[in-house]
Formats: C-alpha cells, structure tokens, sequence
C-alpha cells in the first residue's frame, strides 16, 4: 500500500539522501519541476501543442524553487509565462536561489503585488508554488487574496483556467488535512486546485479532511528518492509500520496490485477449500422486538462475506419477528449475559455487538461475557470481537470500564459521535493541530485494541503507532453510503472476515472490509440503502477473483 508520509518524515528522507551523497537538492528540484509539468501535460493534453500562457506564484522557500523549474520547462515548450515571487530572492534557500537565478536569465521575476498581478493576461494554467509541506500557520491575507484571483475571480472565463498545486494548495496543512484560520478570518481562506503534483509519496494532509477536496487529482511525482524499502513497510496483508500511515488501497506509490492479490488475499474463502466450520462461527447480538433490523443486516453480511455459519441471539420476545426474517442464519434465544455465556462454545470465531443492541447495563453485560470469552484447551486463536454503535455508546459514562476488558482481538467501529463519547479528550472539539491519524493512534493505546474512526477519511490504528487511512473521495467518493444501517454493515463485515480460521491479521481483515464496504456502495451507486451492501457483496468478489 502506498505510504502516507507527514511533513517530517518526508524531509527527513530528502535530508538522508542529500548528506549520503546519492542526490543533491538541485537534482530533486530538478526533477521535481519537470515531473509537474510532465503530469499537467498528461492531465491537459491540450497542453502539449501551441503556444498557451502560464501565470506561476513561487513562494520564498523550496517549493518556489520547484516553480521556478516549472516555468523555465515551460517556456522550453513555447509556453509565455508570468512569475511572480512571493518573497526576497536574497533569502532563498540556497538551491531555490539558483534555480531562481536560471528562471531570471530566460524571463522576468516580478515581486509580488497584487494589482500587478490582476492586470496580467489571462492564463491558461496557473501554479500554485507558494508553499508546500511543513506550513501550518495561516496564509497571509494579501496571499491568499492572490491565490483567489488565481482561481478564477479576475479574468473573463476565469473558471477555465487549469489550477496546479506543487505539493498541495497553498495553505494546506499536510499533515492534518486542515487549513488554519487566521484572527482576522473567521472562515478560513481556502484554495483548491485541479491538480495537485505529490513528490515522491502522498502525505496524509492528501487523504485527510479538506485534503481531497482542495487538492483535486493527485499525481504522485518520482523524483527518484529510494528511502528505506517502502514496499517492506507497507506491505499489502502484513501488519503496519508502527511510524508510518498507510493508504487502504491495492496502490503503491508508483503501480498498483491486481485485486485478487489485495483485497482478494483478505478473503479467506477465495483462497482455499474446507468445510463450514473451517470457515468460522460467527455471532451477532441483536436488540428486542422492533429493533432486529440492524442486527440482522450485521449478520447476513457476516454470512455473505465468508463466515461459515452464522448464528443471531436475541431475546426471547423477538424470536418470531427475526424468525420471519432469516433462512440461511441461525436464531437463538438469549434472554440473559449469562445465557449468552453458556450458549458460547469454542467453535465461535467472531462476535459483533452493538447494531440494535440498545443502550444500558444489559448491553455492557454482554460485551463483557463477549470480550472475556476464549477458545479452551483447543488452541484457537480468541475469537475476533467487533464493537459498534450501542455497545460502545453504553460505556460512554464509563470507557475506562470497557478498556480494561478488551484486547489485541478487539475492533471498536465509532462514528465521531461515539468517538466523542469514548474518548472526550480526543473530540473534534478538542484536537487543536492533531492529525486523525494522531488522534486515533491515542485513541487506540487508550483502549489497548484497534479503532476504526467512521468517515470519508476513515482511519484505522492499532496499540503502538499502525494506522491506516481510507479515502473515500475522488474515483471512491459514495456519498449515497452515508445512509442509516450503513454502519451495522460494515460491522458485520469485519466480523464475517475475521471468522475464518484461515483469516489474516485481524488489522489487515479489517483494512479490506473497510475498502469491501465502500466499493460495494459504489458498485451500487446513488439510490443506495444499508440492505443493499450485503448484496452487492458476491458481484464485489467476482471482481476480485479475477
């Protein structure tokens, strides 16, 4: 999977290479400014022939080094180019200086003035060099004015104009996804582009928060860094890199996997053969009379997903509502935490609690027995326990009670609702500058098991640092699965994952059934409901067998 690299770590893989002498700076910068232009051209195919005109905004730091390389290639192409640079050339770093200096041999470096910039011609493209990873304070107001103007808002047509970002829209934090609001704005200013030229990696501020949305297209730019083996680190179906976020997707940064290998290699039942039982039992909790229905769209996605059997427990009372409901699922009756207790056997592989539950100590009860249960003297691996919606919410009073049963098999499945609940210190309310990915790597150590934080940004982190990041955006946006019971869905999912004896590492079971969940809806399109998921699920795995 392709690496999410924070501001940090990608400096610190440029700073490794140039001191060990396989690259310098002017190399990078080089080839940085080239593969830009190179991806706008692929992008803009129109591009390519004919003289068109290029407006480029270079900011004071390396990434206005990389504009300069960028306008210079330009011009190479026949291209009229407009630089402005936002700064002192005397206080460039030294390889923006010299690439600086080669811009000003072929055209003109004008400073930045904002009139100065309305009264040039209409471009064609407009670069966005300005700043680029590590800026985590507000754009000056004059800046982003400028970058506004470079959107569309001054010239006749000026929706036509293509926008490209150098490492991300100007203002952006790279790590968090966000943009700082200054004091004298109360609404942050934003920018976007159409495309956005990553280099060398994605970095979460690409696939976190208003990253997706600002950043447009991202291209990944091979500006021939090596690093430690990425491929090791990130590795499709291993456990994570305890430092470094990953993207849930059959992607490396420069390729991608067939998806029989990933998420295909997930699913234990396009892998092998056996009978039911080495496929797993898996048991879902379902609420009383009037309140089946999420539990039973959690277990027929268990069933559909590869569980070999799967059985539903609800009280008494609800047996012939949920009896008229069910076929291929098992039905008990368990009135009581311990009936559930007896009615577990070493044969159970996974558990989900929550979906219809309901709120209240009889819920805490049965997490508890839930969490507590193990395989005996057989030797099995505990049984997979996902917690969702009403099981997590009864510990709101008291999530300390819930962390200290749960365990390495443990997967808790918030929304932000009940993240807030759970963790209120972690609430969005109360993040300051942390990243999700961050703040779900606490989340995680807090309650010693694995938390997946529900979003169009969902992340996942397990205790001591793996965390991985889906991006429901772009190709993979699905606003339709923002729909009730979509949650209970993906709850089952994992569980029914997870079941089989042969399943992976429960991290990784729970990667592909969050990429499962979201390509299901997908495949399914507007007009989507949570019952139709499990459904889509046997036209998802054709896919993947292929």
């Amino acid at each position: 999977m392709a690496e999410l690299l924070t501001s940090a770590q990608m400096r610190a893989i440029e700073q490794a290479e140039i001191e060990s002498g396989t690259v310098t700076g002017l190399q990078l910068m080089e080839r940085a400014g080239r593969g830009a232009v190179a991806a706008a051209i692929g992008k803009w195919p129109e591009f390519a022939q004919g003289s068109h005109r290029a407006l480029v905004l270079c900011g004071p730091g390396n990434n206005g080094g990389d504009g300069f390389v960028i306008a210079r290639r330009l011009v190479d192409r026949g291209w009229n180019v407009d630089l402005f640079l936002y700064g002192v050339a005397a206080k460039l770093p030294p390889d923006a200086r010299v690439n600086h200096d080669l811009w000003a041999k072929r055209g003109a470096v004008r400073a930045f003035d904002l009139a100065a910039l309305c009264d040039c011609d209409r471009p064609d493209l407009f670069v966005d060099a300005v700043f680029g990873t590590g800026l985590t304070r507000p754009l000056p107001s004059d800046l982003a004015t400028a970058l506004e103007v470079g959107m569309m808002s001054n010239w006749t047509r000026g929706h036509g104009i293509k926008r490209l970002a150098a490492d991300c829209p100007s203002g952006l934090n790279l790590d968090t996804g966000m943009v700082p609001a200054s004091e004298s704005d109360a609404v942050p200013r934003v920018t976007s582009a159409d495309l956005t030229v990553a280099f060398h990696s994605l970095k979460a501020g690409h696939r976190l928060g208003l990253g997706p949305t600002l950043c447009g297209e991202v291209q990944v730019v091979d500006i021939g860094l090596t690093g430690p083996d990425a491929s090791e680190r990130a590795m499709i179906g291993t456990p994570p890199d305890a430092d470094r976020a990953r993207l849930v997707a059959p992607e490396f940064a420069h390729g991608s996997l067939p998806l029989r290998i990933w998420p295909g290699a997930m699913i234990a039942k396009l892998r092998g053969q056996g009978h039911k039982y080495d496929y797993g039992h898996a048991m879902v909790c379902a609420g009383g009379p009037g309140r089946g229905g999420a539990a039973r769209m959690a277990a027929r996605t268990a069933l559909r997903s590869g569980a070999g059997l799967v059985t539903m427990l609800c009280p008494p009372e609800a047996l012939q509502e949920n009896a008229s409901h069910l076929d291929a699922i098992m039905l008990r009756a368990c009135a009581t935490a311990e009936t559930f207790r007896q009615i577990l056997d070493d044969r159970v592989s996974a558990l989900c609690l929550g979906p219809g539950l309901g709120v209240g100590s009889a819920t805490r009860d049965l997490v508890s027995v839930a969490l507590a249960h193990r395989p005996g003297d057989r030797g099995w691996r505990d049984p997979a326990v996902v917690l969702d919606a009403d099981a997590l919410t009864s510990f709101e009073n008291d999530p300390d009670a819930l962390f200290a049963q749960t365990h390495a098999r443990t997967v808790l499945t918030p929304h932000e609702g009940e993240f807030a609940r759970l963790f209120p210190d972690l609430a969005q309310s109360e993040r300051a500058n942390l990243s999700k990915i961050d703040v779900v790597r606490q989340a995680a150590d807090q309650a010693g098991c694995i938390v997946l934080l529900k979003g169009e940004d969902t992340v996942i982190a397990r205790p001591g640092g793996g965390a991985s990041v889906h991006s429901a955006s772009g190709e993979r946006a699905v606003p339709w699965l923002a729909t009730a019971g979509a949650g209970d869905v993906l709850a089952g999912l994992i569980a029914g994952l997870a079941a089989p004896e042969t399943a992976p590492d429960l991290y990784c079971v729970t990667e592909a059934a969050v990429w499962l969940h979201c390509e299901a809806a997908r495949q399914f399109g507007p007009g989507l409901i949570a019952e139709d998921l499990p459904e889509m699920l046997p036209k998802v795995f054709a896919t993947l067998a292929r």
